[in-house]
């Protein structure tokens, strides 16, 4: 309600009380004007009230929602169903225009301000997360895995296979320079790292080949899929950038905000290179993931992410800890990856005896864990195989050809709390229980308890991403 409307109202009821709503609103107005004006991520969430009057303000200044506004192009912003309206606070004009997803509209001046806002907010999380000489980001519409095409783009991936270091498996960094050596810097377009990956696996040896990569002239692309989370993750981004070279790097908003599905930050430590990027989008884009990434970022603050991220890592002690006990139980054991800050495993060498069934009968454990409300965790049995655009992976899952054991994997990402860690390990114990038997081998057939379903001969098992080796583009 405008000024002019508030001392109409005085017409009607006390002033008094109109005054005391007028203050109130001024507040509000107060917070708006000065996120708007410093444009940074506030420190202190916002209430949803607060959240909303902007949105609803933003919405208001898009072409769509003028009164009387006639539309006489192919697309107006026009939106049929009015849940499908709401939903998206009637911003239904997009992000960007075509050719540069970071370009403002004239049709949809709130929704621009919107993408540029949420913008600074992201580039607001990956310095304080610990990247602090990053120096631009786009949130695009697209998961990592597009924002991140290889084959789509018509470039051949050459696949640099991980070494074994105790339990873990590590970045060879030999191997690197010698793909390098033999296809030619000239011929590679960059090399592609990782920080966030499924134990055994650890985050690549970024500061190593960030030198390389700098010595060698050759451009470094990092998945930073939900490292962000992982103040380790972050730390070595920083590291490798300030004493080699990183061009970008690239991690998920759904993994490391808790948002739906659907978006990506991409962010590097050149200002011209992130615009670069952005001018390569093809044509408008959805609004919804920024849309979601701006209303989270402002409803917890920098603080309240902040405090999620302490809480993710006291998940992580609690879950190792707990992983330890159950493994030691049934004969097995947690296996030895500190140098990954979100990702355990435990092996599955007893399982994997006394089914007699390498690949089979390691997976129906995964299964198990699904059919009792257990997503995410990740059966890897040796052996297996899967083809991808004609490169053939011998290992699936496991980041290695000839891993020693089968294993499965959990993680402690962002938002898991402690009661869920409880939940999860009391599920896996009465799992593991039926294929050891608290130290006797069991057969193939595995009963469940009564009331309890199991998917017969499916795999349950999600599978790590494709990309979950170092990688050099040509």
């Amino acid at each position: 309600m405008f000024s002019g409307s508030y001392e109409a109202c005085g017409n009607i009821i006390p002033v008094s009380y109109v005054q005391q709503a007028q203050n109130a609103r001024k507040s509000r107005e107060n917070q708006i004007r000065i996120f708007l004006e410093h444009r940074k991520w506030p420190s202190e969430g916002w209430d949803d009230t607060s959240i909303e009057l902007l949105l609803q303000e933003f919405s208001i200044m898009d072409s769509n929602n003028f009164p009387g506004n006639v539309g006489a192009g192919e697309r107006e912003g026009r939106v049929i169903s009015s849940l499908v309206s709401r939903r998206h606070f009637r911003l239904s004009h997009g992000i960007g225009r075509s050719g540069d997803i970071a370009a403002v509209q004239p049709k949809a001046a709130g929704s621009s301000l919107l993408m540029k806002l949420t913008n600074c907010m992201a580039l607001d999380a990956i310095k304080i997360t610990g990247v602090r000489s990053a120096k631009a980001c786009l949130v695009l519409p697209v998961a990592t895995g597009m924002s991140l095409c290889i084959i789509t783009a018509g470039f051949e991936p050459v696949i640099v296979e991980n070494v074994v270091e105790g339990d873990e498996l590590r970045t060879d960094l030999a191997g690197v320079e010698r793909q390098i050596k033999d296809l030619g810097p000239e011929n590679v377009v960059c090399i592609m790292t990782t920080t966030s990956c499924f134990a055994p696996r650890t985050p690549d040896r970024l500061e190593e080949v960030a030198k390389l990569c700098k010595e060698q002239d050759v451009p470094h692309i990092v998945n930073n899929a939900y490292g962000v989370q992982s103040s380790k993750c972050m730390h070595l981004i920083q590291q490798a950038a300030r004493i080699g070279r990183v061009d970008a790097f690239i991690q998920s908003t759904d993994k490391n905000f808790l948002v739906p599905v659907g978006g990506a930050i991409v962010a590097g430590f050149d200002e011209n290179f992130i615009d670069a990027i952005s001018k390569t989008y093809p044509g408008r884009a959805s609004a919804t993931p920024s849309i979601d990434l701006f209303i989270t970022l402002l409803s917890l603050g920098s603080a309240g992410y902040q405090q999620l991220l302490q809480q993710r890592k006291e998940v992580y002690s609690y879950l190792s800890e707990g992983l330890s006990k159950v493994a030691e139980a049934h004969g097995e054991r947690l296996l030895g990856t500190k140098g990954n800050p979100i990702s355990l495993a435990i092996s599955l060498e007893r399982v994997t005896q006394g089914l007699e069934l390498n690949t089979a009968g390691v997976t129906q454990l995964g299964s198990m864990l699904f059919t009792r409300c257990v997503s995410g965790a990740r059966v890897v049995p040796p052996g297996s195989t899967k083809e991808i655009n004609g490169h053939l992976f011998t290992g699936w899952g496991a980041h290695a050809q000839n891993y020693r054991c089968a294993y499965l994997t959990a993680a402690a990402a962002i938002g898991m709390t402690k009661a869920d860690v409880d939940t999860f390990l009391k599920r896996l114990d009465k799992c593991l229980s039926k294929f050891t038997s608290r130290g006797t081998s069991v057969s193939r057939s595995v009963g469940l308890d009564d009331g309890e379903q199991e998917e017969n001969g499916k795999d349950a098992v999600s599978e790590p991403e494709a990309t979950d080796n170092s990688t050099v583009n040509r």
